[in-house]
C-alpha cells in the first residue's frame, strides 16, 4: 500500500472502491480493509476522512443518492419524447443496473448505518425512496402533457414501478433482466394510466 503519496479525490476513490467490492462480493464483504485494499491505499486513509466505517458507509449512500438528481432532471426533460414506457424502462434500468440493489442490501443489513441515515431521511428505504420520487416527478410531468391519464394515481404507480423493477434486478449474482422484461413490467404497471 502506498504511504506518503498524495491521493487526489480520496472520498471519490474510496466510494468507487466500496462500490466495486459491494457489486462484486456483496454487503457482507464490505469492510474498511476491503475498501482500502480495493482503493490501493493505506487503511488509515479511510479513517482520516471519516470518523468510523459506518460514517463512511452513510456518506457513500448519500453520495449515490445525490447522483439521482441528474438522472431525475434528465428523465423529466425527456417528458413528451419517445414513449412513457420507453423512458421509464430506460430510467429504471439505469437505476437498478447501478449499485442500487447492492446499496439496499447494505442498508438493510447494517443497523448502525440505517440509524445514521434515518437522521436525514426519516422515512422510506434510502435510494429507493429517491428513485420513487424521481419516477413520480416524471409521471407528473407526463400527466401535465396529457400522456398519462389525469386521474392516474402517481403515488401508487411510482412505488409500484420501483418495486417491480427492484424485484427484476434483485438477484445480483444472476443474469440481469433484458430490456424487454423491464419494458413488459412497465407496460403492465401503466396499463390504464395512459
Amino acid at each position: 500500500m502506498p504511504t506518503g503519496v498524495h491521493l487526489s479525490d480520496v472520498r471519490g476513490r474510496l466510494f468507487d472502491a466500496a462500490e466495486r467490492v459491494l457489486l462484486r462480493e456483496g454487503p457482507s464483504a464490505l469492510t474498511s480493509r476491503a475498501v482500502t485494499t480495493e482503493a490501493d491505499c493505506a487503511k488509515g486513509v479511510l479513517h482520516r476522512h471519516f470518523a468510523d466505517f459506518d460514517g463512511f458507509l452513510a456518506a457513500l449512500v448519500l453520495d449515490r443518492i445525490a447522483r439521482l438528481d441528474a438522472q431525475t432532471r434528465a428523465l423529466c426533460d425527456a417528458a413528451g419524447s419517445r414513449t412513457v414506457a420507453d423512458n421509464l424502462t430506460e430510467a429504471l434500468t439505469t437505476v437498478f443496473e447501478s449499485v442500487a440493489v447492492a446499496i439496499v442490501g447494505l442498508v438493510t443489513s447494517r443497523d448502525e448505518l440505517r440509524a445514521r441515515l434515518r437522521a436525514s431521511r426519516p422515512t422510506g428505504v434510502p435510494l429507493l425512496a429517491e428513485a420513487t420520487a424521481m419516477i413520480a416527478a416524471y409521471l407528473a410531468a407526463e400527466r401535465g402533457l396529457g400522456r398519462v391519464a389525469a386521474d392516474a394515481d402517481i403515488d401508487v404507480l411510482a412505488p409500484t414501478l420501483i418495486g417491480a423493477a427492484h424485484l427484476l434486478f434483485a438477484d445480483r449474482t444472476g443474469t440481469p433482466p433484458d430490456t424487454a422484461a423491464v419494458h413488459r413490467s412497465v407496460v403492465t404497471v401503466l396499463a390504464g394510466a395512459g
